[in-house]
């Protein structure tokens, strides 16, 4: 597994373009049928389920993320902070899904628009929507996200890859009770709409409780 991108992610090089940059990877070997473009990138994505929060030794960074899923849109709008340091970045991202029957790691296209503070304030109070937040832990080779509000006690964990055979190889760490790449119902947007008591009966399903 390789760099860190902003969000604490780890994976392969293949991260959104940095801002300024304008560019995205181009259709590479492993993306199935799904292209990447000038601007959008193919998105490589596997993600399990964790019974409990990993121990502050493990974490090599912290950051608090705000998701507004934007109504009756693929649309998504972010605002991440390092605890550290107060760092903060807001970004403008659209994600388009691979093709009705499509598993395993690629999900799709995702494209990013990353924004100054006053951009995003200004499509914060334009843009309705459902809200999710989170604290985004780093344990290399993971991003393990601790949800807040309403699905308090849930910890997910997610992985980005370069090239599908790198997901294919990768094996999960320990602590990673299921995997639940293929199960929408664990995708942000789906979360950012759940009740607690679903989100209950859907851990149910993997043997797992909501704290």
């Amino acid at each position: 597994m390789g760099a860190q991108d902003i969000e604490g992610r780890h994976g392969g090089a293949s991260h959104a373009a940095a801002p300024g940059t304008g560019t995205g990877s181009g259709a590479g070997p492993g993306a199935g049928s799904v292209g990447g473009s000038r601007y959008a990138r193919v998105e490589r994505e596997r993600r399990f389920l964790l019974a409990r929060v990993p121990a502050p030794g493990a974490v090599t960074c912290a950051r608090l993320i705000t998701d507004r899923y934007v109504d009756g849109t693929r649309l998504r709008l972010r605002h991440v902070e390092r605890i550290d340091t107060g760092e903060c970045a807001h970004k403008l991202t659209q994600k388009t899904p691979a093709p009705p029957g499509t598993t395993g790691a690629v999900q799709g296209l995702i494209t990013n628009m990353y924004l100054s503070g006053e951009e995003y304030s200004l499509l914060l109070d334009a843009l309705p929507g459902r809200e999710l937040t989170k604290t985004r832990l780093s344990v290399p080779p993971l991003g393990i996200d601790v949800f807040d509000g309403r699905l308090l006690g849930l910890v997910l964990a997610e992985a980005e890859f370069e090239t599908t055979e790198d997901a294919e190889t990768f094996v999960p760490p320990a602590g990673c009770l299921a995997e639940v790449t293929d199960d929408p119902r664990f995708t942000g947007g789906s979360l950012a709409h759940a009740e607690r008591s679903q989100v209950r009966g859907w851990l149910a399903d993997y043997g797992l409780e909501l704290a």
